[in-house]
């Protein structure tokens, strides 16, 4: 019992921290034009990392703006990829649209409500997405610890596919045009930054 007091405090004032730093605010405007760049990996590389087969299916890079933010610490996947972030590009970066589409995360879900289409429904599909974050090391993961939601940021690596010695498995979407169940990213982060 104290041990779940102890670790219910901590992730308080984990959380207390991070939202105290507030969300950042750059006003109207498209501030990421640019896609998401993928290479599918013609032979697949796998290794093992805290105790999962990792498989790179497909090199990674993409620069958007942060949607929401989503911390995990007790399902299956939280020692792997502690955090979840939603991202948006093209007019999914305008906070002049932003505002006028209401943002959630939970489960490992993106989700989206609007009340009247600020941009077509389509465009919001394929122009955002929830990436779940697996840090190649320990700096990758102070800077994912670091971000904020409204910044821009770009990161590189890999689309992944992960299994589990149990036979759990995690596999990333390798498109940007589906939703639902398994169309979130699985991303092997190696490197990352903040833009704006």
């Amino acid at each position: 019992m104290k041990r779940i007091l102890v670790i219910a405090l901590i992730i308080s004032i984990i959380w207390g921290i991070r939202n105290c730093s507030g969300k950042v605010t750059l006003g109207p405007g498209v501030m990421v034009n640019d896609v998401p760049v993928q290479e599918e990996i013609k032979s697949p590389i796998s290794f093992n990392h805290l105790g999962f087969k990792i498989t790179k299916v497909a090199n990674f890079k993409i620069k958007a703006k942060v949607l929401a933010r989503e911390d995990y610490y007790f399902d299956r996947g939280a020692d792997l990829a502690p955090v979840d972030l939603a991202l948006g590009w093209g007019r999914m970066s305008d906070e002049s649209i932003l505002e006028q589409i209401n943002i959630t995360q939970s489960g490992r879900f993106y989700r989206w409500r609007v009340k009247s289409f600020p941009i077509p429904r389509r465009e919001i599909e394929t122009h955002s997405a929830n990436m779940h974050l697996i840090p190649a090391d320990k700096y990758v993961q102070y800077l994912i610890d670091d971000i904020r939601e409204g910044e821009i940021i770009e990161l590189t690596g890999s689309l992944v596919n992960v299994q589990s010695k149990e036979g759990w498995y995690w596999n990333s979407s390798l498109t940007r045009n589906d939703t639902g169940n398994g169309a979130c990213e699985l991303i092997w982060v190696e490197s990352l930054s903040v833009l704006k």
